[in-house]
């Protein structure tokens, strides 16, 4: 397969970060198919013509129909609202393309299980952006616990936190809302600790969870009336993995001070690792070794942490957030170039929403004391 065809629907923060991934990977990587950026979609034209300009594509269009039956597409990227996600995913997927989705998958649990059939269905591959799960560094607290450098994981806890909720002077938007963007903290944030807890844990088996809304409404930014939050702003949960490991789970974006704070803690019977996506290049190993010296060590990552040296050939020179999109775009061409199963796929995607969906809907399950 000598090249594939991109079409980009949405040039927000994600699009972008699509563009860039998809611009940049045959150079980093080298053996995977070139990506041609073919048709790029957003509204009104104008701006897609300037967005087009920018991020190095061919042609544009202000329909994402037309991105979905073009023939020289051969991946649609969708970086829409939330809304949007299942309608255009299972077009695409009806019309034989490969499909990379932003997370999370869908509004809804059953919009998610709809995109799945459809996935089922079709010779498309599927991917969503859980990017995070491609750090070097994260993949090597996963390598570590499989290497035993723990001993026997016995509980594992994930938070995941930011504050740009955390004003109650906001002015109210779209993601506010259970019909434009469905799940609130959890959908935006918490499903990115999910996909890291299971690709450490395993599979989720049952949750304890409780939402809660901070702020019950926010002023409008057209007449400064106020209107409903309907969605959550903090979750929290008990989680047990197949495996029968307990996990803690929380995630909020009304957490004054958190940027990006999505940090792991899994505890094992000899020791115990620590990562945070704000310190994304580093992590921080703790062996019940003996000794007057013991603590924690810190592992810098490097270019023995694979796919960093792809990208500089010198330790401690840092990856960014882009590379790991970059990093994605890598495993599915070559998923596709390969005729195999890119990772996570709807299916196994499908298995995250479930999780949120089952924290956000065990509210209220409580014993009163």
């Amino acid at each position: 397969m000598a090249s594939v065809g991109i079409g980009l629907i949405g040039t927000g923060f994600m699009g972008k970060c699509h563009a860039l991934a998809y611009g940049a990977v045959r150079a980093v990587f080298g053996d995977v198919p070139t990506p041609r950026l073919e048709l790029l979609c957003e509204m009104p034209r104008d701006k897609a013509e300037a967005m087009a300009d920018q991020f190095g594509f061919a042609r544009v269009t202000d329909d994402w129909q037309n991105v979905v039956s073009d023939p020289a597409v051969d991946i649609v990227c969708i970086t829409t609202p939330n809304k949007l996600h299942a309608q255009i995913a299972i077009a695409a997927l009806e019309a034989g393309k490969h499909v990379h989705c932003e997370k999370p998958m869908a509004l809804t649990l059953e919009d998610a299980e709809a995109m799945a059939a459809a996935a089922r269905g079709s010779a498309g591959k599927t991917i969503v952006g859980y990017n995070y799960i491609r750090n070097p560094a994260f993949q090597h607290v996963r390598k570590l616990i499989e290497e035993g450098a723990i001993g026997r994981p016995i509980h594992f806890r994930g938070f995941v936190d930011e504050d740009y909720q955390a004003d109650p002077d906001l002015p109210w938007t779209w993601r506010a809302t259970k019909a434009e963007a469905g799940l609130g903290a959890l959908g935006d944030l918490g499903c990115h600790m999910i996909s890291m807890a299971v690709e450490l844990m395993g599979k989720v088996r049952s949750v304890i969870g409780d939402v809660r809304t901070v702020h019950a409404t926010r002023p409008s930014a057209e007449d400064g009336m106020h209107r409903p939050v309907e969605n959550e702003d903090i979750a929290s949960a008990i989680l047990e993995f197949d495996n029968g490991v307990q996990g803690v789970f929380s995630t909020s974006r009304s957490a004054w001070g958190r940027k990006n704070y999505m940090a792991v803690e899994v505890h094992g019977t000899q020791g115990m690792i620590c990562f945070d996506q704000e310190r994304m290049n580093e992590l921080r190993l703790y062996q019940n070794s003996g000794g007057n010296t013991q603590g924690f060590r810190t592992i810098l990552t490097g270019p023995s942490h694979d796919p960093y040296g792809h990208f500089v050939p010198a330790p401690g020179h840092q990856l960014g957030f882009n590379d790991l999109k970059t990093i994605e775009a890598a495993s599915f061409l070559r998923a596709i170039a390969d005729k195999a199963d890119a990772y996570p796929s709807f299916a196994d995607a499908l298995h995250f929403e479930r999780v949120i969906h089952a924290i956000a809907a065990s509210y209220g399950n409580r014993i009163s004391i």
